[in-house]
Order: C-alpha cells, then structure tokens, then sequence
C-alpha cells in the first residue's frame, strides 16, 4: 500500500483487508501514534531502569509520591457500562472465525477477544481478527470446518456474550505499518482499529467499545492508555467515557500500584483481573537475579494459596470494591477430553475448588479457557451471587496487605524437581513451535497453553540456571544438564508427534528456546525475538 501522509502498510494485502485498513481508519493510527509513541518509548525505558534497580538489590514498595490518591476515600470508577454489569464467567480465546462463534455462542457472560497470549501477532491474524468482530456485529459471520464439514453460526443477540478486546501488550510493535518511517504500537495498532470499526456498532446493540489492557507495570502506563481513549473518542466524535477498561494486573509493580491505576482509568475503568499466570512471569523476571529467596518451585507446584499469591488476590478484590470496581479472577486453563474421564474428574473438582475459592473471597467473576468450563463456573458463581450481578458490596476490609506480603516469595511450598525440569522444556518448545506456525493458544496435556505459561516456563529454567539451583535430588541445573534435557525431550515430543512432528518449525523453536533460556542475558519477552523471525 502506497504511503500516506507518512503511513505506510508494508504487511500484503489480502482478500477484504482494504475494509479494515481504510485510509479514515489508518489517519486514526497516525494520530494515536504520532502523539503518544514518545511517551510510550519513554514508559519504557522506565521499565528497564526500575529493573536495574532490582537487580542491583532494590525493591518495591507503595509509592509515596501517590499516597494521597490511596488515602482519599471519595473517589469512585464510572458504574458498570452496558453487558458489563454481570460478568460472573468470561471466555477467553484468539480472535479467530470459529472461535469467535463459538466464544460469543458459550453462554458466559463476556469474551475476550484475544489478539495478545492467546494469538499469534501474524499480519493475517491481527487484520483477519478485525474483520472477524466486525462480521459478528454484523451477524455476517459464519464458519464451516474444512475436517469435519461442521457449520457454526451465531445465536441470538441476547445470548451473546459481551465483546472485550485485549489489544497487545505497550512492548509490542507493529512492525508491518510504519509511521513515519518506523513501527507503530501494537497496542495502539489492535485499539485503534477495533475501536474505528467496531465502536459504532456496539454502541448500536446497546454496548461499547470495552477492552483488557495488558502487561502494564505502573499508573503512568495506565495514564497513557487513558489519553489514548480520549485522543481516540474525540477524534471519532463518541463522548468521553465510552470506551471502558479491565486492567489485567499481571506485573508484581502492578500490584503496587492498583489504586492509582483504578485512579488514572476512572472515568473508562471497567475494574481489574487478576492475570494470575503472567503474574508469577513477572515475579520470576523482576527478581531473576535475586537469589534462592526470588526462586519458586517448578511452575505445576505453585498454587493460589501460595502466601504471596493469596495477598496480591486479596489486596486486588479490596482496592477493586474500595472504588466501586468490578475483580475479576483468574484463568481455568484446564480443556475437558473426551477420552479420558479419570483425568477429567480430577481436573473438574480443581476447577471447582478454584471458582469456590474466587467467589468466596468475593471476585466477582472468574475466567475459563474452554466452553465446556463455562457451565462450572457459572454453576459456583451462582451459587454465591444469586440474581445480584456482582458482589462489589463486599469491601473486604478486613484484608490488610503490606509490601512484604507481597514479597514474600521464599514462603511459597514445593520442590524443584527433574521431573518439573523436563515439564517446563516439553511445554516451551511446543508452544514455541506452535506459536511460530501461527496459533498463540495451544492445547498441551490438557491445558490450554499461551505465551504467559510459555514464559513462566523458559524463565524459570534460565532463573536456576543462573541462579546455582539444585534440584531436590541435589543436581545442580545447569546449562550442559538443560541442553541434554533439551535433546531428550525433544526426540519424545517427535516420537509423540510421529508424521506430524514439523522439523523445521522445531529446529526454530530449539533456536529460540537456546535464546531465551541458556544466553547470559535475559529476554524480557520471548515473544520479541519470536516475533523478528516472522514474516
């Protein structure tokens, strides 16, 4: 596509993509971008800096610059949007043909609709993902199974679950439109394009424009993303305050900083969830360095009722009620087979346990990956909220939790095993291999798989390594010990495989895993380097 007042699409064009990347909408990314891109570069680099300090011994804390906002009991986020107020089971999954008919037809309550863990960011799917929400506002969509021959199409209206996005991450870039001769956001990408189609027609059917916004690690990240829905709706001439908000806090700084980022998306906030699997990513990055005390057990040993895991759960339902504020709780990953009713039983009664746990600690809502879990959910929810909506009466003050609380790392129980070793390599390069062939959420052993647990895994790997660990049976893990690992899982995962196993997608996932685990230097994302081996 030729340039345009400076922008450029450099991804190719195909079927129905001038639809989606019109030149009203491309002058809307422009705009977003030209006015916000040096802010976010410098959010950034902040990132990096407080990071520094981390492994130069610091630590965190509340901060004391904001102590006024936490201490003032008046103010409040807006009420619950429109589909919003009612958000006891929501169904998360890529963006899809099939899975979006199939998410908007589960019966919870909300969707979001990935384009960050859950997908790939392939030119194709961030474009294709775009056309696919606004085909299922049009009620356009459908979707025959090219294996089964199986049809889908949507239900009623009334039925549908509530649409809400999840652009990427402000890390990523997209690097197949340049704005003045350099990538845009991606977050900026996926929003802005979302919100210039799909805004109008959401507004139409009663609803809004509502997003997930991920992996940020302060309120100044969360100032940024609220200049951004006001640049946005003043451009598209849709009143401030349209666009609503769940922030995904998913950083160990995030936690620290709930109220202020409730505070800066007051007037867009739609609450917080408690993205429990990058959380413990980023407890493992930030602190990678720190010693035996920052060190977790292998990653299936690590529960919600790990001391630090209960206090950030509890503190993040407090601040949420405190301000009026929807908490939604975390990700059911399990995916039910058909095969194997044992390993279904077990699976299930986790699953339970986990939804009674969130409901009684008064979340508002929980998170499945599989429509299957849909009905659990609900089930346990119901139990609890009856025909109320949410439970944001309940104001939980009788939490208190301290900056060491959430720290508390050392106090988490468990082993580290070879067994845990192995478990952690196994599922990285099958994620790795997947996600490079275009697919961002992947069922492995029966659970669905994203970037987040791919990067829990890779991290605690490069983090014993780096870190002198031994595992129980006294083996100290290190590089010669994971590489041998590596070449033994990966000829089990080809015998699994057998005519399906993909070489060359697999010789790329080893590259890559090498790169991410076993350099002296720690990636911050592994979806970065992954992402420049794309087309």
């Amino acid at each position: 596509m030729a340039a345009l007042e400076g922008i450029e699409v450099t991804g190719p064009l195909q079927d129905r993509y001038d639809e989606i990347l019109t030149p009203e909408a491309l002058s809307l990314l422009a705009a977003l971008q030209r006015e916000l891109g040096a802010r976010r570069t410098e959010l950034l680099a902040a990132r990096a800096a407080r990071q520094e300090r981390l492994s130069a011994g610091g630590t965190l804390d509340f901060l004391p610059e904001t102590a006024t906002v936490r201490a003032d009991e008046t103010w409040r986020v807006a009420p619950p949007a429109p589909g919003l107020e009612d958000r006891r089971v929501e169904i998360t999954g890529p963006t899809d043909r099939k899975m979006t008919i199939n998410a908007l037809n589960s019966g919870a309550k909300v969707w979001l609709a990935d384009f960050e863990d859950a997908n790939t960011p392939l030119w194709n799917n961030m474009v294709e993902g775009q056309l696919n929400l606004r085909d299922a506002l049009d009620r356009t969509i459908d979707f025959t199974d090219p294996k089964s021959g199986k049809s889908y199409a949507l239900k009623e209206d009334g039925e549908l679950a509530t649409i809400v996005v999840r652009p990427r991450g402000w890390h990523m870039e997209e690097k197949h439109v340049l704005i003045d001769g350099a990538p845009m956001s991606g977050s900026l990408f996926d929003f802005g394009l979302y919100l210039f189609h799909s805004a109008r027609r959401q507004l139409e059917k009663g609803r809004g424009p509502y997003f997930y916004l991920p992996k940020m690690e302060s309120h100044l990240e969360a100032r940024l993303w609220n200049d951004a829905f006001n640049l946005a709706q003043d451009v598209l001439e849709i009143p401030r305050g349209t666009i609503r908000a769940t922030v995904l806090i998913e950083t160990i700084p995030a936690a620290f900083e709930m109220e202020e980022i409730l505070f800066e998306l007051r007037d867009h906030s739609a609450g917080l969830n408690a993205g429990r699997w990058d959380y413990l990513f980023s407890v493992i990055k930030k602190f990678r360095d720190r010693g035996r005390d920052f060190v977790l057990p292998e990653r299936n040993a690590i529960t919600m009722t790990a001391p630090f895991m209960r206090a950030y759960t509890e503190l993040l339902v407090r601040t949420c009620h405190k301000r009026g504020a929807h908490a939604i709780g975390g990700m059911a990953a399990f995916i039910p087979s058909r095969r194997d009713e044992a390993v279904n039983k077990v699976a299930l009664e986790k699953v339970r346990a986990d939804k009674t746990r969130e409901s009684g600690d008064g979340f508002d809502g929980s998170w499945v990956a599989h429509p299957d879990l849909v009905p659990i959910c609900r089930e346990v929810f119901d139990g609890v909220l009856g025909d109320r909506p949410n439970q944001r009466e309940r104001l939980r003050e009788d939490v208190t939790v301290s900056a060491a609380d959430l720290l508390n790392v050392k106090a988490t129980p468990g082993d580290i095993t070879e067994a845990g070793l192995r478990g952690n390599v196994d599922v990285a390069l099958r994620y790795l291999a997947t996600w490079l062939d275009g697919a961002g959420a992947v069922a492995i052993h029966n659970l669905m798989e994203d970037a987040a647990t791919a990067e829990i895994s890779r991290s605690q790997v490069w983090q014993w390594i780096n870190n002198g660990v031994e595992l129980k049976d006294g083996r100290k893990v290190t590089k010669e010990f994971v590489e041998r690992i590596l070449d033994e899982e990966l000829a089990g995962i080809r015998a699994d495989l057998g005519p399906a196993f993909n070489e060359p997608r697999y010789d790329q996932a080893v590259t890559l895993f090498k790169e991410v685990t076993l350099a002296d230097e720690y990636s911050e994302f592994l979806t970065t380097p992954a992402y420049e081996q794309m087309p």
